[in-house]
């Protein structure tokens, strides 16, 4: 069955208001992520998250390597919504979630006391996501998208920032722009919703984009490789008080998260894929996992997952052009920390 389609009055001025979490919330937040089980001497190890269907993620495939030490991770269900995953690390019900960094800054701009501690995911030429229409589709530029609708997994996050640029280049004004009208569809829904033209533009992204594009009748519009080349877009962010209070905890983990980003770069792909999918027969979750065949790379860009400055300037700037921060109220290097990640330190 096609994915519903949400509500459409969210308007393009409304960009991360999914992320609109005030202060008090996140200081009422669930406080079980930050106690309880789980602690040798003082420091938990035992480490709340959300993982994804079908697929590892880049701490996943750490722990099955065995470089987390003596932390165990702690499935607590799965997410298709960045926002969502860093807003239950934001307020103690997980301990460390990924997003778009300019969700992680939309956040941080509400008060969230976060901090980004390595990249966890990026756009290359094998990892990107894909704006793809039918193959008969009249729509072949920018200003063909008004009054047209795009289907995403999330709004106010990296694909709804994405389309804004292609927008902007695309030369559409503002109230153009505003016409094109983003929404929400589950990625495992988004082939079967735009082939039967319940939107006109879907993203599609890893497997689901070549499987997609190996069955015919689809074609990309554009990719965020083709606008921005190849760059880190997400992060895994924790809370202040969870870094200060587990300085050990974190470094063991950002370490092990570098070292499988570096051990999925330089292992043959054949054998990263068949690791995925001994992990995830090894969890039970009666997931599929022949799609894996078509995944080909995490993405990030730096070695070892280290955050530069670039990687959120980008969005500060961006965020502040379009109204959604205050300019200058925010600095890069205040966003995020490599002081955790050993991985080539010296």
């Amino acid at each position: 069955m096609p994915a519903a389609l949400a509500p459409t009055s969210t308007s393009r001025r409304q960009f991360l208001t999914l992320l609109g979490i005030s202060a008090a919330a996140v200081s009422c937040g669930t406080a079980t992520a930050t106690g309880g089980s789980g602690r040798t001497g003082s420091q938990v190890t035992t480490l709340k998250y959300q993982g994804a269907a079908s697929s590892v993620t880049l701490p996943e495939l750490a722990a099955d390597l065995g470089h987390l030490g003596d932390l165990t991770l702690e499935w607590v269900g799965n997410t298709i919504s960045g926002p969502q995953d860093i807003q239950s690390a934001a307020t103690g019900q997980t301990h460390f979630g990924s997003a778009f960094n300019g969700a992680v800054i939309k956040l941080a701009a509400g008060k969230a006391s976060i901090k980004a501690v390595i990249s966890s995911y990026g756009v290359d030429r094998f990892s990107y996501g894909g704006y793809c229409v039918l193959e008969d589709s009249p729509i072949r530029t920018a200003r063909d998208l008004i009054g047209k609708k795009v289907g995403m997994n999330t709004l106010g996050a990296h694909y709804q920032a994405l389309l804004d640029i292609y927008l902007s280049r695309g030369g559409l004004s503002k109230a153009d722009a505003g016409k094109v009208e983003p929404l929400v569809v589950p990625p495992v829904n988004t082939e079967q919703t735009l082939r039967q033209k319940q939107i006109d533009v879907g993203v599609l992204t890893g497997v689901l984009r070549d499987k997609a594009l190996a069955a015919g009748g689809i074609r990309p519009l554009f990719s965020d490789f083709d606008l921005l080349g190849a760059f880190s877009a997400g992060t895994y962010v924790m809370t202040q008080r969870f870094i200060k209070e587990n300085p050990d905890t974190v470094r063991t983990f950002t370490t092990g998260v570098a070292k499988a980003i570096e051990w999925s770069r330089t292992t043959p792909r054949e054998e990263v894929i068949a690791r995925m999918a001994e992990i995830i027969k090894k969890r039970g979750r009666n997931e599929d996992t022949s799609t894996l065949r078509y995944w080909r790379s995490y993405g990030v860009a730096e070695t070892g997952g280290r955050i530069e400055d670039k990687e959120f300037q980008l969005w500060l700037d961006w965020l502040a052009e379009r109204g959604e921060i205050k300019a200058g109220r925010l600095k890069a290097s205040d966003l995020y920390t490599n002081e955790f990640n050993g991985y080539g330190k010296g």
